[in-house]
Order: structure tokens, then sequence, then C-alpha cells
């Protein structure tokens, strides 16, 4: 029988409550003491708000500084105890992050320490492509949840862009023959991290639940067809964030020598490995800049991982889905209005019917007539301006495409997978970004009223973003993501396709967007990177 978890309106208010005050820079509760953790390395002291022990800045890995490219080794051990007051630096990147190459760290929230609590923990793995984020966004406080659900939230830093999936094997021997997947093989090890320390955090190390928004998405998704990830997580939540494809060896050492004739232009290959291996972090950060040959707007080099027929045997999601995690019970979103995040620019809120065509052949991402997509839409929805369907359009095309994939041979293997899709959508600016891609993240952390967020602090964003963190915490209590007061949420089929449409209210759906699904399903989909 399913196990479910149900939380009171009351409650949610209260939680609400205590995340602005975490918000607004609260101190530690009066006669709360900093709470310490002995890691395998050494002793941690934290802080402990609200009835939480929250640890930031634990290192699960060596620096990389001197190591780049390769893949990460065991922290070096301390004496004493080491202050885990604050966020460490992000992995480098072109972005305002501070950064740094000593990257690899965690975080941690929790409400028992050592406590036989045996409590599920959720392993959040940030988005940002492949190319940029931390694991210290205020998005990700994992206060609510803990409050919440009685729950372990840890979040992750790891190496990203050129520093975590360049694929140098072909171009300098099997010392690099992993290179191409540092960025996994760091989830990998933070993941073995939290395996080791799940009693000490009261948790349960065998109820790991891996959850992320896109970029982290893919990251789980290829997590789940990496033979070095099996039995490290049992549950996968992935939020508009797929991954079908991986980069071919080909089109990675492409993209490698392309990146290294930009550090390096006049060099030999042997001076261009010096170079990258060598050269100072901003220098490789510029490099990333040269033009790929994927057709999108932003031309820099795609880094993604590399079917390197090593530690990533296969492509995660095709031909099948990895029969290794077939097992694992699995969610797969989106948003509804993915695109209007990234393509919402002014000039995209005022298209003409004679501007839609090319602007859907550059942004759509699959190779279909865009007369024969604006013929489509225009059909099927009467009232859309140009702007409505070139939003729609994109979305079908591009971002939503790779769930279908997913959710397709995931059913096709077994039925402990569900679909979702968010319609609700953000009342700032007029309502004009609807359900954007990324908005679901505040309302699965029930994080509405921290920094970033943009769903405002109506009624309606408190009752989805219940809704959202309630089906989260079922799901990793249960592995079903079925909560009492909500309507029942059956496996996804290949018959009904039934997804749960988060909205006011949310409700169970067959096959939302069918018509939109079936079109594009008339040409083949591949990942950006592949070739």
């Amino acid at each position: 029988m399913t196990k479910s978890v149900n939380y009171s309106r009351r409650r949610l208010l209260k939680n609400t409550a205590v995340a602005s005050a975490l918000v607004a820079g609260s101190s530690s509760v009066l006669g709360e003491t900093n709470p310490q953790l002995q890691t395998r390395s050494g002793g941690v002291s934290g802080t402990r708000r609200n009835g939480l022990n929250i640890f930031k800045g634990i290192p699960y890995a060596a620096s990389t500084q001197g190591r780049r490219f390769l893949p990460p080794l065991k922290e070096e051990a301390w004496h004493g105890l080491r202050d885990a007051a604050e966020y460490a630096k992000s992995a480098p990147q072109r972005s305002d992050e501070s950064y740094s190459e000593d990257c690899l760290y965690l975080n941690c929230w929790t409400p028992g320490l050592s406590d036989g609590g045996k409590r599920p923990i959720l392993f959040y793995i940030h988005g940002g492509g492949y190319a940029t984020g931390s694991g210290s966004d205020p998005l990700y406080d994992g206060s609510s949840l803990c409050h919440q659900g009685d729950v372990v939230v840890v979040t992750v830093n790891h190496r990203l862009n050129a520093f975590g999936y360049l694929y140098l094997a072909d171009l300098a021997g099997d010392e690099y023959a992993h290179s191409g997947n540092v960025g996994q093989l760091d989830l990998i090890a933070a993941l073995r991290w939290v395996q080791e320390h799940a009693e000490a955090l009261g948790g349960d190390r065998h109820n790991v639940t891996v959850f992320g928004q896109s970029g982290g998405g893919a990251k789980i998704a290829t997590l789940m067809a990496m033979p070095m990830a099996k039995e490290l997580f049992h549950r996968a939540w992935t939020m508009s964030g797929q991954q079908v494809t991986a980069a071919g060896p080909r089109s990675a050492t492409q993209r490698a020598q392309r990146f290294l004739d930009a550090l390096k232009p006049n060099g030999s290959l042997a001076q261009q490995l010096e170079a990258v291996a060598s050269a100072p972090v901003e220098q490789l950060l510029e490099a990333t800049k040269v033009e790929d040959f994927s057709r999108v707007e932003d031309k820099s080099l795609h880094f993604c991982p590399v079917m390197d027929s090593g530690v990533l045997p296969r492509h995660p999601f095709w031909p099948d889905a990895p029969v290794q995690s077939a097992h694992i019970p699995m969610v797969i979103g989106n948003t509804k209005d993915e695109t209007r995040a990234f393509l919402g620019k002014p000039e995209n809120f005022a298209l003409t019917w004679a501007d839609l065509p090319a602007k859907i052949r550059k942004q759509q991402f699959v190779d279909i007539s865009p007369e024969r997509v604006v013929e489509h839409y225009r059909k099927l929805y009467p009232n859309y301006s140009p702007s409505d369907i070139f939003f729609a359009s994109t979305t079908a095309g591009r971002s939503w495409r790779g769930a279908v994939e997913e959710l397709q041979v995931r059913a096709e293997q077994g039925s402990n997978t569900w679909a979702y899709q968010l319609d609700w959508g953000s009342p700032l600016d007029g309502g004009k970004y609807g359900a954007f891609h990324t908005l679901d993240i505040p309302l699965v952390f029930n994080n509405i009223h921290q920094p970033g967020s943009r769903t405002g602090g109506g009624e309606q964003a408190l009752q989805v973003a219940d809704t959202m963190s309630r089906t989260l915490l079922a799901f990793a209590h249960s592995g079903s993501p079925n909560a009492e007061n909500l309507p029942k949420w059956e496996p996804y089929t290949l018959a009904e396709r039934k997804t749960m449409v988060f909205d006011v209210p949310s409700q169970q759906h067959k096959d939302p967007r069918g018509a939109e699904r079936k079109f594009y399903a008339k040409v083949p989909f591949m990942q950006r990177g592949t070739y």
C-alpha cells in the first residue's frame, strides 16, 4: 500500500513563516548551540536554526586544482573542527558566481544527527545546463522541506563546462579516458559521501532521492545509465531536464579541438594540452566562447556528458531506458511555457505572422517546416497570437520533447514512472511569462518567499507550492508521489499518458497537449551536442 504524507495548511503557513525568517537573516534561536558532525576526514561545526542542523561547504572530494579533467579524489583530512557555516565557492563558470577549482563541496539540512531517524534523503542537483550554477542558490535552501516532511536535504557543487566535460581521451590518451564525464563522477563521489554519512545525518542510506531541474535533471538521467552510480540512489525526480542522448566521442573530440585551438591557436597538440593543463582559469573560460556546431542562439561550445564506452557506456535514454535503473521510481516533469523564460524578449512578445516562421525555424531545434508548424497551431488554437504560437511551438519542439522521449521508453519498461506538467503561471509581469522554465523550483522546495522566486506570495502560489512539495515528499518517503488530499496520480502509460497537471486546482489529465506531441513525433529527436 502507498504510504501517504499529509500536511495541513496551518503547517504550510508555519513553514512559510520559518522560510521568511531565514530570508530576513535571522540568527540562531536563543539557546541553540552550533551542531557538530564527524565526517570521514574530520569534524565540522555548522549552525542550528529553528530546530534544524545546517552544514554548508563540507568537502566531499579533494581540490581539483592541479588535477584538471581527472576523476575526483578523496578529500584531505584535517585536524580540529572545520567551520561549516558558509557556502563554499562555486565551480569555475562564466557567471557572477565566486568560483574556485577547489569546488567539490556539499551542503546539508537535517532535523537530527545520529538519532536513528532513518529519514529519506533528498539530494538536489542544480541546473544551469552543464555550464553554470551551484548548490548555494537561496531557492535550494532545504529548511522548508525538512520542517514539512522530516527529511534530510543535500545540495552539491560539481565541475562544469570544460572543467567537467572536456573530452580529451582521443587527443591526450588513456590518462584522460574519463575527462568527458568528470562532472558526473563528481556527483557520484558526492552520492558516495552521502551513503557513508547517512546515519550521522539522521538519514536512511537505502532511501536517497535525487531531484534536479533543467541541467540537474539531465545529469540525473545520465546517472541512471552510469554503472558507477548503481545503488547510490533509489528514486529520481526530474524537472524540465532530460538527457536522451549524450555526445558521441567524435563530436566531443571536435569540440575539444576547437577549445584547444581557441586557447593556443598556434601551438602543436602537445603545446595545446600543456596549456589546457596549466593556463589560468579565466583563459579556459574565455576559450569556451568559441562557436559550437549546434544551431542555437547561444553559439558557445556545448559541453555535456560523453558516451565514452567507459563510465558512460550507452546513451542515457536511447534506444530504450537503461536496464540498471528500471527498478527506480521516476517522476518526469515539465512546465507548459518553458521557453518564455529564455526566449521571452520584448520583441518575441510582439511578433507578426510574417515574422513567425523565421523565428520558429531558428528556435525549435527540430527540422520541420515552420510554415507547417504555424498552420498546425492556428488550427489547434485559433485564438493564439503569433507570439503565443512561437512560445508554444518552441516549448513542444525542444524543451518538452526530451521529456516525452524519456516517458515513452520508461513506460515500455514498467509501471513506476509518473509525469507532471506545471500549468499554473506566475502572476508577475501581468502573467505574460506563464509557467516558465525554473518556475517549479520554488514550488517544489516550498520556498516561494526566498530571494529569486518569481511566484509571488499570493494564495494560489501558496496552494501550488503546498501541493508540489507534498508530492515530492510523498515520493521520497514511499516511492509514489500520491499524497492525501490530492487527486490520484497514476503512472504514465502509452495507452493513456496520464499526467498530473499542477494548477489551481491540480488534477490528472490524459495526454495533455497530445495533438502537439503527435505533430512533433513526425521528426526524429536528437539531444543538442550529440553530433
